[in-house]
């Protein structure tokens, strides 16, 4: 009993130290995995650094890179309108007298000149005006010898004085008569001196009487047009402005010199900015607004008169860091945005995490969890895209 006793008590003695051995064996494992970054690396990074795009997938993408600016956040006041030009900068031609349209120099959408030739037309009105006018000038020179030989009679005491009177009535008149015709002709855009010198003209020309471009061609050639018919309307677009419409119980927020941003359809994806330079002092009754007009600072493309505009008054200067929506992508709970660097011909994309704020419009307010580089520019694009190539990144690494 004793000897088995022994033998037991050497076999618990063989089993301790054989779990001794095992544990340490095992902690020593733990312990060089642990100092191992290769290692360490496989097991807490598990994801790529960053997005490599060459300049092909750059451009095929339409990427977009920028540095990051404040934008006014908050404090807005939407606002609906079109785009408007100023009354004189908007001319109707028309013609003064009835006549045929005998040709049209333009189309709709030509750039005029002020004084340009736009369209002829001809009738025999116009001849007609054309020789009352040479009759009245050649009455008139005619009485005009008689007023002066009426009037040398009466200063030397020989003729009488109701002749020298009734002469001097007479010409006076033929004067106002020519002076009248030609005006007439001048509205015409006719040469009196032309006339005059024996020339009648079988058309005349209508002129544009501002600078701008054809926006409406009413008339076809061989149509007889009455007096005061619009024949055409020509716009001087460089004094297209935006025209925006604010509701009465957002009236009182509104004044001269706050800014506005907007966008028009002809101008995809581009924020126009403006400032007010006018508030109206009259409500629209339906609905119930009043016009505000705000010069735009930054014009291109094709800005039309009568476009649709969709915009924000700005109200307070609560300026934040913002980005477009496009260049946040989720991970989880986490976004990010991709700090972009230029490397050679191709682009580094790398994800930097971020606080996004309340949304306006396409963009969101943004706080970075790590500080920046000084000037670094980011993706404004595409984010979801570079987030899954970054994740595909990851896919294969972890094989």
């Amino acid at each position: 009993m004793k000897n088995l006793s022994k033998y037991t008590v050497i076999g618990l003695l063989a089993m301790l130290l054989g779990l001794t051995s095992c544990r340490d064996s095992l902690l020593k494992s733990v312990e060089n995995n642990e100092g191992n970054p290769e290692t360490e690396k496989s097991h807490t990074e598990g994801e790529a650094e960053e997005v490599v795009l060459t300049a092909k997938q750059f451009d095929a993408l339409q990427m977009k890179v920028d540095t990051l600016q404040k934008r006014n956040m908050s404090g807005y006041v939407e606002a609906n309108g079109q785009l408007e030009v100023p009354p004189q900068n908007e001319a109707t031609i028309t013609t003064v007298v009835g006549a045929n349209v005998v040709s049209i120099e333009v189309i709709e959408g030509d750039k005029v000149n002020k004084g340009q030739t736009v369209a002829y037309l001809s009738h025999p009105n116009i001849i007609e005006k054309q020789t009352d006018y040479l009759n009245a000038f050649s009455n008139s020179q005619f009485l005009k010898k008689e007023f002066e030989r009426q009037k040398t009679l009466y200063d030397a005491g020989i003729g009488s004085g109701a002749n020298f009177q009734k002469a001097e009535a007479e010409y006076e008149a033929s004067r106002s008569l020519v002076k009248g015709l030609e005006a007439q002709l001048q509205q015409l855009n006719v040469s009196a001196s032309g006339v005059r010198n024996g020339t009648i003209y079988q058309r005349v020309a209508l002129q544009s009487p501002i600078e701008g471009f054809v926006q409406k061609v009413e008339v076809k050639t061989g149509q007889f047009v009455e007096p005061q018919t619009d024949l055409m309307d020509i716009v001087d677009t460089h004094h297209v402005h935006a025209d925006l419409m604010v509701f009465e119980k957002d009236v009182f927020m509104v004044k001269v010199g706050q800014k506005v941003v907007f966008n028009v359809q002809s101008i995809p994806g581009k924020e126009l900015t403006a400032e007010i330079y006018s508030v109206g002092k009259t409500f629209e009754q339906n609905p119930k607004a009043i016009h505000v007009h705000a010069e735009i600072e930054n014009k291109e493309g094709n800005l039309i008169p009568g476009m649709y505009i969709q915009g924000r008054i700005q109200t307070e200067n609560n300026k934040k860091l913002a980005i477009p929506e496009s260049a946040i992508a989720a991970d989880g709970n986490r976004f990010f945005v991709f700090s972009a660097k230029k490397e050679g011909n191709d682009w580094a994309f790398t994800p930097n995490e971020v606080i996004k704020g309340a949304q306006d419009g396409e963009w969101v307010p943004i706080d970075f969890l790590t500080e920046q580089r000084k000037n670094a520019k980011y993706a404004l694009n595409n984010a979801y895209y570079l987030m899954a190539e970054m994740k595909k990144g990851e896919a294969e690494h972890s094989h």
